[in-house]
């Protein structure tokens, strides 16, 4: 199921569009900004993963006066493992597979650390599309908040330039879960498919380039009846999140779980042509943050301790919603944004970005990478086969 992930791959090369050479740029194995984010050689990811805001334009998520711990437990684990007929251990892993950085936790505290690509743990990675599951939790405060109605609301009313055409009578719930029934053309090879095309310049001024571009699209199914993975709807939510709250997507994280959790950095959000964040794509942060944001929703969406998230939100958000074919990819499933496992769920982006959180363990991992390949399922498989390894070797400390 990760192929489907691809159609990220387009919508990124949009907003590529918008990098410019800069002093940084000439110093550094950055390129152009007639080169795709989606081309850059090994070094120019390495690069330019820890550094989008020296590349393109982005808004800040401002971090609060103070910092939630993550202690070092006693005991540092260190697994091994059996891939494709060779024992791997952690630095082998990282060193094949291009990992900028792992950190898991038990029980709130760090049971391994590490480091890689020449990355300093104070340096921020980018996301690609684990920012899905950041606006997913956006839309739950919004709706504890009162700016959104619910789950059952219409997404016209928070979208008013969508009315009368094919979103009418599309609910919030069935944004998140990719079931409007609108149209789409999701195809990464087809320089005409819609996902090549929603957002890429602004169409009509005052309206958002994706809305201006989705509102004109066909129905194909009816709402809430089909699964079809939409990368433009997600770019919605957060045009629907930033109209409902009259705030930005970056001000609402900073409110709402930056400041009160304790986030170590600020964060930085690529934002489309029209400077508005995508809802999609594309939040760069520290490891330690990543894990940070695994531990809030492992701890039922409370921040500095205060319920940030409606009760059962998180419950409700990570349980299967549409449910995948068997045999085709280790997620079973999908939630609000949220990929779904039998033992877990996980946000995750292209070239090898991922959260994953067990609740029944109690353990989180967050993963950052430079893959050589944005999509293969080879690479999933084996950063699959890794989260296990780790998630096994975390359960045998005691707490």
């Amino acid at each position: 199921m990760k192929t489907i992930a691809l159609s990220l791959m387009i919508a990124v090369a949009a907003w590529t569009t918008l990098f410019m050479e800069t002093p940084w740029a000439a110093q550094t194995a950055i390129p152009s900004s007639s080169t795709s984010i989606l081309t850059w050689s090994p070094e120019q990811q390495v690069a330019g993963y820890r550094a989008m805001e020296k590349v393109t334009a982005v808004k800040v998520v401002r971090r609060g006066r103070h910092v939630r711990p993550l202690p070092l437990a006693a005991v540092e684990i260190n697994p091994h493992w059996t891939w494709k007929g060779r024992t791997m251990d952690v630095a082998l892993y990282m060193k094949q597979m291009r990992t900028s950085g792992v950190v898991v936790l038990r029980n709130g505290e760090i049971v391994l650390e590490r480091y890689g690509l020449g990355r300093r743990p104070d340096e921020r990675w980018t996301s690609f599309s684990v920012a899905k599951s950041l606006t997913s939790i956006l839309i739950g405060a919004a709706i504890k908040d009162g700016y959104i109605k619910g789950l059952d609301a219409p997404v016209t009313d928070y979208i008013h330039e969508l009315k009368g055409g094919a979103y009418d009578g599309v609910t919030v719930g069935e944004l998140l879960t990719m079931t409007s029934g609108v149209k789409w053309n999701e195809d990464y090879t087809d320089p005409r498919s819609d996902v090549a095309q929603a957002g890429l310049s602004i169409l009509e001024p005052g309206v958002d380039p994706v809305v201006s571009y989705m509102r004109h699209l066909p129905r194909a199914n009816p709402p809430g009846s089909k699964f079809v993975y939409k990368t433009g709807e997600t770019d919605l939510a957060g045009v629907l999140l930033s109209n409902a709250v009259g705030r930005s997507m970056s001000d609402y994280l900073s409110q709402k779980l930056w400041r009160p959790y304790g986030m170590e950095r600020d964060a930085v959000w690529v934002v489309d042509p029209a400077g508005h964040e995508r809802g999609g794509c594309c939040i760069s942060m520290t490891l330690r943050d990543y894990a940070r944001v695994g531990q809030f929703m492992l701890e039922d969406g409370k921040a500095g301790g205060v319920q940030v998230l409606p009760p059962g939100w998180v419950e409700d958000a990570t349980r299967v919603h549409e449910r995948f074919p068997e045999g085709v990819g280790a997620e079973t499933g999908y939630g609000y944004f949220w990929w779904i496992y039998t033992d877990g769920y996980a946000a995750e982006g292209i070239f090898g970005q991922e959260i994953f959180v067990f609740p029944k363990d109690q353990v989180v991992i967050a993963i950052n990478s430079a893959w050589r390949e944005a999509d293969n399922p080879e690479d999933w498989r084996a950063q699959t086969v890794f989260a296990k390894s780790l998630r096994d070797a975390a359960v045998k400390v005691r707490p």
